[in-house]
């Protein structure tokens, strides 16, 4: 049986850069990021970041990006079951092995939307942190050093959406931005561009997510045609 894969390469303008490879955001951002692409005519592709060393994006870039997504649950009273395969995702990044094409996509214009997943942790701010550490950094440490290359560079900032479920998530992840922006000493115009050219929205978000079907994957790959190494599992209702 064939592995899942593109027939060609994805045209998709990349857009949207995704902390998170997690199946949470795979079933719920990506997929409708996807729908917006296929039936609003929507332009947008998805680089999805690894936030820890040991992550998914290798499989998910042996297979183009494309995973099946099955969504399954109760709708105005009737019950639905559906598959589709999501393709907006147009590459992984693992930065703790290639930090420079992490880095890289800070040069791209056509780059506005961060969105994110690393659990509730996630979003924390470490005291006596080094700018040259990448490594040893928390997530907010490394989003401060992506855009400060971005400010470098004169491009324009970003529409953050943080889904980690914490209390005003956005506001607390800009909070730790500026505060390993004063740690680093990034200079009051830095902090300027954060404040005036970034939206950091405080968001609400709900979707159960199974995630890959351990059980009955091989009975699901036989009904599709081909293999999926990252088949995602989702209830039909989403906030």
């Amino acid at each position: 049986m064939k592995t899942i894969n593109r027939n060609e390469c994805s045209k998709l303008t990349e857009r949207v850069f995704q902390f998170g490879e997690g199946i949470f955001l795979r079933g719920f951002v990506d997929w409708m990021i996807d729908r917006l692409n296929k039936e609003n005519g929507g332009d947008y592709g998805v680089v999805i970041v690894q936030p820890l060393e040991n992550g998914l994006v290798d499989m998910i870039n042996e297979q183009d990006g494309l995973y099946s997504l099955y969504l399954r649950g109760l709708l105005n009273g009737e019950k639905i079951e559906e598959t589709r395969v999501v393709d907006c995702v147009t590459r992984g990044i693992n930065p703790f092995t290639d930090t420079e094409a992490f880095f890289d996509c800070a040069k791209n214009p056509d780059l506005r939307f961060i969105v994110s997943n690393t659990t509730e942790a996630g979003i924390e701010y470490k005291p006596n942190q080094s700018s040259d550490d990448f490594v040893g950094t928390t997530f907010p440490g490394r989003l401060a050093m992506f855009m400060k290359k971005r400010f470098d560079l004169g491009l324009s900032g970003f529409v953050l959406f943080p889904c980690e479920l914490i209390d005003k998530n956005g506001d607390h992840l800009k909070e730790c931005v500026l505060k390993y922006a004063a740690d680093w000493n990034y200079g009051s115009d830095f902090v300027k561009w954060v404040n005036e050219e970034n939206h950091f929205t405080n968001t609400l978000v709900d979707r159960i997510v199974t995630g890959y079907p351990r059980d009955t994957a091989k009975q699901m790959e036989e009904s599709f045609g081909y293999l999926d190494n990252v088949i995602d599992i989702a209830e039909i209702f989403y906030l």
